[in-house]
């Protein structure tokens, strides 16, 4: 059984950061993509940014130059930097990993950028 815990949420002002975490934990296969998914209220999932085991990235255009996506594969962590911080970042942050064509998702975690 694979399981996603993601940790880092919070509270931020604008232009503020913070640093999301994701821990997985269960049999892993070594080939995978460990992507951040982002949901604000009233809105639909929205894919942040994802990265191959080989550090392959790929980022949303609204984030570009502000987040950072990076993992351990020793450790199967994926973290995400989030600088430059707006209010329309606010959203519950979800981590998925994805191999041999299984889906795992974590609990989430929610992100709220305030003046």
């Amino acid at each position: 059984q694979v399981q996603l815990v993601e940790s880092g949420g919070g509270l931020v002002q604008p232009g503020g950061s913070l640093r999301l975490s994701c821990a997985a934990s269960g049999i892993i296969y070594s080939i995978n993509v460990m992507t951040w998914y982002r949901q604000a209220p009233g809105k639909q999932r929205e894919l942040v940014a994802g990265i191959t085991g080989a550090g392959i990235t790929n980022y949303a255009d609204s984030v570009k130059g502000r987040f950072t996506i990076s993992r351990d594969n020793a450790k199967n962590t994926v973290n995400l930097q989030m600088n430059s911080l707006k209010p329309e970042d606010t959203a519950v942050y979800y981590c998925n990993l994805t191999f041999s064509s299984a889906d795992y998702w974590g609990q989430g975690t929610p992100v709220t950028v305030s003046s």
